[in-house]
């Protein structure tokens, strides 16, 4: 079974995804520039949310570089006397690069899944007790085998991945695909000058100049936003709980619609909702992604707004797409705005939404 969510979501002037150079990042589409979020900007944003953190503690993992200090407490909390804990976190600094760290952390950055740290450092310690001299003299690769384990795996490692190059550490295929948020119409970018005043200056002073002045890069856009989740692939990597999953993807949903990148939200406070979100749950695994139906740049009009006329187009589209290549399914919508989404079951608020969508999941059997 494939669940897709496509989002119409209009943001006030606002930088929510910069680049190198601090500017909004940008994309060219249908022959002229959008504005972007990148699809690792809106993960990062969904997995952090605090809703999502809530619905599923217990199941979530951490991604960092300070393995071995995670090891090294668990394994302290486990009876280990302080000298064979460092002794074995020290080892594991080369876990997924050719040489120890220095600094006592890894060269790169590792997904751990809830209570994997645990059970990694509990098998670690069985490895340093047969043979402590020998334990030293192992290789990463070796230790990395000889630890290597089926574990449970978190949530958010099923839903967005596991990539290393340890052998301790099996690579998770995501479950979710993200793309990069684009705005519906052409963007350009605008620029805020601003000046800061020095507030203990002394108006005796002939200095009627500012403390400081500064520009900052900002745009504002309807965007269309797209994510696919294969429940097959969630659940089977979630140990088979079906339950889990279904419970998973509903509060992927819920923090997808009420999550809001960070970037210069101190500035710009850009925290809109999407006006409409469609969600279509299907048997055939064939993902589509609807940004086709923006390859021309809808213009605004005094009687019909962007955010209205790019649902239009999401609607017309999809029911499109889905007529053309017989891509059945049961669709639900939330619309802020008059008007229906064609194929999709209208509902009143995003609760009603993610109850339907965790109900259509729950009947169906899930492999």
């Amino acid at each position: 079974m494939l669940v897709q969510i496509h989002m119409i979501q209009n943001h006030a002037p606002s930088n929510l995804n910069r680049d190198d150079t601090g500017s909004p990042k940008e994309a060219l589409f249908g022959g002229v520039m959008r504005a972007r979020i990148s699809s690792q900007c809106l993960k990062r944003s969904i997995r952090q949310s605090a809703l999502f953190q809530q619905a599923l503690e217990g199941h979530l993992g951490v991604r960092t570089r300070r393995f071995p200090q995670q090891v090294e407490r668990a394994l302290l909390a486990q009876g280990c006397d302080e000298e064979m804990a460092a002794t074995i976190a020290k080892k594991v600094t080369g876990l997924g690069s050719d040489k120890e760290s220095e600094d006592g952390t890894t060269r790169q950055l590792i997904f751990l899944g809830a209570g994997e740290i645990e059970e990694l450092a509990g098998e670690l310690k069985t490895l340093y007790d047969r043979d402590p001299k020998a334990f030293g003299k192992l290789k990463d690769e070796d230790i990395g085998k000889a630890i290597q384990k089926h574990l449970p795996r978190s949530v958010d490692i099923a839903l967005f991945g596991r990539m290393t190059t340890s052998f301790a550490f099996e690579d998770v295929q995501a479950a979710a695909q993200v793309a990069h948020a684009i705005s519906t119409h052409k963007v350009e970018r605008q620029f805020d000058y601003f000046t800061a005043v020095d507030d203990l200056k002394d108006p005796a002073e002939d200095d009627a100049g500012a403390g400081m002045i500064g520009d900052v890069e900002f745009n504002s856009a309807t965007y269309y936003k797209y994510f696919a989740i294969d429940v097959e692939a969630l659940t089977t990597t979630l140990g088979g709980d079906r339950a889990l999953a279904v419970e998973a993807i509903s509060a992927f949903l819920r923090a997808a619609a009420l999550t809001t990148p960070t970037g210069k939200q101190n500035t710009f406070a850009a925290h809109n909702l999407p006006d409409a979100i469609l969600v279509e749950v299907s048997e055939k695994h064939i993902p589509v992604n609807y940004a086709n139906a923006f390859v021309q740049p809808v213009r605004g009009a005094e009687s019909h707004d962007l955010v209205s006329q790019s649902i239009e187009r999401l609607s017309e589209y999809a029911a499109r797409v889905r007529a053309a290549y017989g891509l059945p399914c049961a669709a639900c919508s939330l619309n802020l705005r008059d008007g229906a989404i064609a194929g999709a079951d209208a509902v009143e608020s995003l609760e009603a939404l993610t109850q339907r969508v965790a109900g259509a999941l729950s009947a169906a059997e899930v492999v």
